[in-house]
């Protein structure tokens, strides 16, 4: 959640930010309109208890008549203040809950529009021209096939529509993907972490995920638990209601987690293969930084992205997503786009937010700082979505008899392979 007293100070800051991002503005209004008969209500409650105290007192010297009006008059005072109990308490849920349904505040430098607005800053690598190379390329999953890696008419018979079965070296090669991209998060600082795939309410909707992107979420109404779309939900909540010390950021954290996703209003999109899918496995970043470091943060998160798709030698973009399309906690978000030969374009695999103070105002996570204790900011982003690099690697490094070469840095994990050669014709 955003800074009430910056609501309070520059509300068209706050009202500019809804319009870029194209939510309701109106919001604005209601929210302050509640955060004023919370502190008004609150004057008045403290106004009335302190009145009854003095009327104590007065009531334990008085005598008489004297004393029965005094009696009264409590009697009347702990009816007012119960009232005004009532109505602070009542101000200030609805503050709470108004709150928390407004987004973060998008940062200035971010493209106003909606997914078609980004700005590309940056392309990497070459584009293969496979008709110079005289062959037509194959989609990954006709590769998959081939390759006995991919299996999605049995997981549709298991499971359904959008899940799948890795097999064989599809199999290996998550494990490689996986372990590769640990390696370089390790080597780059971060905490290695397994996290859990079933979150409480709180940390769901501390991370801003039961807002819009509510309806992407698997819900387990019997134990009241969520299944996590990322493993962004449980890194964020890992210090939910703690105090951390200045001295020990930044604090990294790379998880492993299956991730779970609905893929709501995707009806018709990537329905062929294993692109868009409800069930995946994920390495993610995140890192907790003081406010003012976490621009730079961003930055290196980025870079670090950069460089393991630079490893996997794909050809790859990077843009800065539009207002419209940035999820609720961030307030700025670069995707790292790869190039998939078959659709003849670059789809997003890897993305990095900066969510600023927006997660740990929500889940209570602080920094003390020379006695003074405050928000710090978190950030994320994907190192690796299984699938969708699965994908990619696929697409690009194919042959022209349908074998696929092996990145070189994945070998080491894969046994030192170089080639994936195909099962079946």
């Amino acid at each position: 959640m955003i800074d009430l007293r910056l609501l309070r100070e520059d509300p068209d800051r706050v009202r500019a930010s809804q319009r870029a991002r194209g939510e309701d503005v109106a919001l604005v209004d209601a929210l302050l309109s509640a955060d004023e008969r919370r502190r008004s209500s609150g004057v008045r409650f403290d106004e009335l208890r302190a009145e009854q105290k003095s009327l104590g007192k007065l009531i334990g010297r008085a005598t008489g008549e004297e004393k029965s009006e005094l009696l009264k008059r409590a009697e009347q005072l702990k009816a007012d203040v119960k009232a005004a109990d009532a109505e602070r308490d009542a101000a200030d849920t609805e503050t709470q809950e108004l709150l928390l349904k407004l987004s973060n505040l998008v940062h200035p430098d971010v493209p106003v529009g909606g997914e078609e607005d980004f700005v590309t800053l940056e392309t990497h690598g070459t584009v293969r021209d496979f008709s110079a190379e005289g062959f037509e390329p194959k989609d990954h999953l006709e590769l998959g096939q081939l390759l006995g890696a991919i299996d999605v008419e049995r997981g549709a018979k298991v499971s359904g529509s959008r899940f799948y079965f890795l097999t064989g070296v599809g199999a290996l090669l998550e494990l490689a993907l996986v372990n590769a991209a640990m390696a370089q998060a390790t080597a780059a600082g971060f905490t290695p972490m397994l996290t859990p795939a079933l979150v409480r309410p709180q940390s769901m909707a501390g991370t801003g995920f039961l807002g819009q992107a509510a309806q992407d979420v698997y819900h387990l109404d019997k134990d009241d638990l969520y299944l996590v779309g990322t493993s962004e939900v449980a890194l964020a909540a890992y210090h939910m209601d703690e105090i951390l010390e200045a001295g020990k950021l930044p604090l990294r954290y790379a998880g492993f987690s299956p991730c779970f996703r609905r893929e709501a209003g995707s009806h018709g999109k990537d329905t062929r293969g294993i692109f868009r899918v409800h069930q995946f496995d994920k390495v993610e970043m995140f890192s907790y930084v003081a406010p003012e470091e976490s621009q730079e943060e961003h930055r290196r998160l980025l870079e670090w992205e950069k460089q393991w798709l630079t490893s996997l030698e794909l050809p790859f973009r990077v843009i800065d997503v539009a207002s419209g399309d940035l999820g609720s906690s961030a307030a700025r978000k670069y995707d790292c786009e790869a190039w998939i030969p078959t659709q003849g374009k670059y789809r997003e695999l890897t993305s990095t937010s900066d969510c600023t103070e927006y997660q740990s105002r929500r889940l209570q996570i602080r920094v003390r700082e020379d006695k003074k204790v405050r928000p710090l900011a978190t950030l994320n982003g994907t190192l690796c979505a299984v699938p969708r690099t699965i994908v990619a690697i696929l697409e690009n490094h194919q042959q022209p008899d349908g074998s696929v070469r092996v990145p070189e840095v994945l070998r080491p994990y894969l046994g030192g392979r170089e080639i994936l050669e195909p099962v079946a014709k």
